[in-house]
């Protein structure tokens, strides 16, 4: 995986450049997922709003990145009443980077596209774990007790 991630901007649901560099010094639980409003991203990015606090009071943020755009990621915010920061990755510069932009197959056919992946990242950027082509149902819970063996190792 590609370090230099930290060093990319993106631009999040409300028009804002977000400097990645500026996440450190906390936890990140940082997933890519393929589109807006899809049934299992819709599903995970609720199941992420539902355990913020979660989350927070364990001192992580936590980020969502798609190739799709801060307008679609805005509705789709507003839509379900979504509590995470999305990330818009147009150009694709942080999924590359992150490896969870690639070959997959959809309908029987391959084609490019997001693999759906989770990274949990250290106060200092260092890559903890990570999960590849995630599987929705009960994703969370794991992520948060992966996540919680962390913190107490």
């Amino acid at each position: 995986m590609d370090q230099g991630i930290f060093e990319l901007t993106l631009t999040n649901q409300d028009g804002n450049q977000v400097k990645l560099k500026d996440l450190l010094g906390k936890w990140l639980i940082l997933y890519a997922y393929p589109k807006d409003n899809t049934s299992g991203c819709t599903q995970e990015a609720l199941d992420f709003s539902a355990a913020l606090d979660w989350f927070h009071a364990h001192g992580a943020e936590v980020v969502g990145v798609s190739p799709d755009s801060v307008k679609s990621h805005k509705n789709f915010e507003t839509k379900h009443a979504l509590r995470i920061t999305l990330l818009s990755d147009a150009e694709k510069r942080l999924l590359q980077a992150l490896n969870a932009w690639g070959p997959k197959v959809m309908c029987g056919r391959q084609c490019m596209g997001v693999i759906r992946s989770t990274f949990i990242f250290d106060a200092n950027g260092v890559l903890r774990r990570e999960w590849r082509n995630v599987k929705v149902k009960g994703h969370v819970e794991e992520v948060k007790a992966a996540f919680e063996a962390l913190i107490h190792e």
